[in-house]
């Protein structure tokens, strides 16, 4: 199946595009590199560097035959949406409107959409979180996903556009971008395997669902099954419907987690406070049996094992980095003298 991935060059969208790619399909990606990164891309993909946004587009669904979409290029910082409402709906809204076009004149077959459980329901009423809790999103962000799940129910009850929403906790893992806005785990254990002070924002005890990039994988690849088999859009009676939380049913405080990151990275010092951000959530942890119910989805990668490979994958970028450092001194060094040789 010839199958596009947006944001495949950012963090959860390589480890999609590898896991498709493993199963046999042949994989087109769009990513603008705004956040993603070249190195992450898949040699085996086929890659168009280019907005969402763009009328272009339209060109990629009509050369490469896409016949199913798996949606992961977004703006997903939540201050970045506070300060600029504007570009987030832009990149958040207008994109996925873009993608929508092209995917009813082409005739898609499915569209898989990363939402994320974190922001569409607001401050939840009770905990754990099911799909059918009332939604206040508390920033653009937030605002921007329930919007677009809105759009997709639109296009799947008028135009027939099958889709799933996957609902995420707060992914982290390997490739994620510990110089980013998002991503409190990369962004700690980076500066704790260089010995820098992390910064905890409040007091540490909000409560976040922390969910592995190689389960939230798996999701997708159930999701696809799922899609594929065939959907009774003439059930679809809201934007819930097709929506599937994809967390671990576990609540933990930016506090334990500094605790767990500090055993993983055998870190010595002590955080630093600052004063709360604005638009984030106090508490929110995700019931994921939905999920399990409909998907056979279930998280299989504790906090403290997903910990561990990911601190180990900074550790490597590490010493990849440092490796690179060396050589480039190294060749920097030898320039003067191979100027006089040519001279000569």
């Amino acid at each position: 199946m010839r199958i596009l991935v947006t944001g495949g060059a950012g963090f959860i969208g390589p480890h999609v595009v590898d896991a498709l790619l493993e199963e046999g399909h042949e994989v087109i990606v769009v990513d603008d590199l705004s956040s993603g990164k070249e190195e992450n891309l898949n040699p085996a993909c086929r890659f168009y560097r280019m907005d969402i946004c763009s009328p272009e587009l339209e060109r990629v669904f009509r050369e490469e035959r896409i016949e199913l979409v798996n949606h992961h290029a977004a703006q997903i910082d939540v201050r970045r949406s506070v300060a600029s409402p504007e570009e987030d709906a832009r990149v958040n809204i207008q994109g996925l409107l873009n993608l929508l076009s092209n995917c009813l004149r082409y005739g898609v077959k499915g569209f898989i959409f990363a939402s994320s459980g974190g922001v569409v329901y607001g401050e939840p009423d009770e905990l754990p979180v099911k799909e059918e809790h009332p939604k206040g999103p508390l920033s653009p962000y937030g605002v921007s996903k329930l919007a677009s799940e809105y759009y997709l129910y639109y296009f799947a009850r008028v135009h027939g556009l099958p889709y799933i929403a996957l609902r995420y906790g707060n992914v982290y893992g390997p490739r994620q971008d510990p110089h980013g806005e998002a991503g409190v785990v990369a962004i700690f254990g980076q500066k704790m395997l260089k010995g820098g002070v992390p910064t905890i924002y409040g007091d540490g005890e909000q409560l976040r669902d922390y969910v592995y990039v190689g389960d939230v994988v798996r999701a997708n690849l159930l999701a696809m099954k799922k899609l594929l088999k065939g959907l009774d859009l003439s059930a679809v009676s809201s934007i819930d419907t097709l929506a599937y939380n994809i967390g671990t049913g576990r609540g933990t405080s930016v506090n334990e987690l500094f605790r767990l990151l500090m055993e993983a990275t055998s870190y010595k010092g002590e955080a630093v406070y600052g004063p709360e951000r604005a638009g984030e959530l106090r508490k929110i942890y995700l019931d994921a049996g939905k999920a399990a119910r409909e998907l056979g989805w279930q998280p299989q990668v504790s906090l403290e094992e997903g910990l561990k490979r990911t601190v180990e994958h900074l550790r490597k970028a590490g010493d990849s980095k440092e490796d690179l450092k060396l050589a480039r001194e190294i060749i920097e060094g030898y320039l003067p003298a191979l100027e006089e040789l040519s001279k000569k």
